[in-house]
């Protein structure tokens, strides 16, 4: 009795060993097409909720302008290793000081925010920053958190997929990360511009400019409803101290001024 019973004993813990081994050699990610899904998610979300901008908002496509653009970013891809190609980014006519990113690198800018930098370091900064939310999928982690994973599903398949939109973008405009994110993109951002050669300084100049400023409603600032401001301006002046910096304009002050002025006519 005591023989049959330990013999079960094995055949049953063998069965288990054999299982739990042939599960280990599975890739989930790839049986179950986790990786595939979420990117195919990821695309629809994106691609409507840039339609449903399209649809409302004024576009900016003047060729000089989005040229000028592309000669600020070129650096920050080229420098860190980014598929430029892979960003498709956007400037809406819009007064509001803002900028954020979209599912499926989608890179959303207001004329407000190009106008309103002082310094063309401190608008590479804002958008360093929108891209190491891109790069560091941040944009899904938000909208799966906030929104819910199964929303985000019946958006990019159900009917009412425009009207989600609506609140997908409302949630992604006029939100902050959580902290630890923020902070992520953040540093990562002023990496992106110390290997560029570009001086971080009036990236964290212009947060503090954002948060002080009283006279503007502070649902126009980029850095509104970003937690501890003037905390985030000092850990970035705190993070490149001591470094030494090889600053470098992109283009030229008057080129950045042309720029800035053609924005602004449009």
């Amino acid at each position: 009795m005591i023989q049959k019973t330990f013999l079960q004993a094995v055949i049953i813990l063998s069965a288990f060993f054999l299982i739990w081994f042939g599960f280990s050699q599975l890739d989930f990610m790839k049986f179950f097409k986790v990786k595939e899904r979420t990117e195919n998610l990821e695309q629809k979300l994106g691609d409507l909720i840039w339609n449903q901008i399209e649809d409302t908002e004024d576009i900016i496509t003047n060729d000089t302008i989005v040229k000028s653009l592309d000669k600020l970013i070129k650096p920050i891809c080229d420098a860190n290793d980014i598929d430029r190609d892979s960003l498709k980014v956007h400037i809406v006519i819009k007064d509001e000081i803002n900028a954020f990113a979209l599912p499926n690198n989608h890179l959303v800018l207001y004329t407000g925010l190009i106008e309103d930098c002082k310094r063309q370091e401190a608008l590479q900064g804002v958008l360093g920053h929108e891209i190491a939310h891109i790069e560091n999928k941040h944009v899904m982690k938000k909208l799966s958190k906030e929104i819910g994973y199964s929303v985000l599903l019946t958006a990019a398949g159900g009917t009412k997929g425009g009207q989600m939109a609506r609140e997908i973008l409302k949630t992604l405009s006029s939100s902050a990360y959580d902290r630890s994110l923020e902070k992520e993109a953040d540093i990562t951002s002023v990496k992106y511009l110390l290997k560029a050669n570009i001086d971080p300084k009036p990236m964290a100049d212009f947060m503090y400019q954002m948060a002080q400023d009283s006279n503007m409603d502070k649902s126009m600032y980029w850095i509104a409803d970003h937690p501890e401001s003037e905390e985030r301006a000092k850990y970035i002046l705190e993070y490149i101290k001591g470094k030494k910096l090889k600053s470098k304009s992109t283009i030229s002050e008057k080129d950045w001024k042309d720029f800035q002025e053609q924005v602004k006519k449009e």
